[in-house]
């Protein structure tokens, strides 16, 4: 049986800040259990309040090398690029 490659991205839309903020902690345990490297979070523009909320709790988050707005072909300002660590 092929083992399951863990995603190396999460969408968030019409998640509440809390829902949201849950799942991000969820992916990124997963995320580093499966030794990615570079993973995405996708949180869309809106009012502003996911992109906060999940930019504060990944600047407090160990286990993170780095993140930055995507690329745009990866979303720009509606999506977190994160290098674990």
């Amino acid at each position: 049986m092929a083992k399951k490659k863990a995603p190396d991205e999460v969408d968030l839309h019409g998640m509440t800040v809390d829902e949201a903020l849950a799942r991000v902690c969820d992916f990124l345990d997963c995320s580093q259990r499966a030794h990615l490297h570079r993973v995405w979070i996708i949180h869309g523009k809106g009012t502003g309040a996911l992109r906060n909320a999940v930019w504060d709790y990944i600047s407090h988050r160990a286990g993170i090398m780095h993140y930055c707005q995507a690329d745009p072909q990866r979303g720009g300002a509606g999506c977190i690029q994160v290098d674990l660590a």
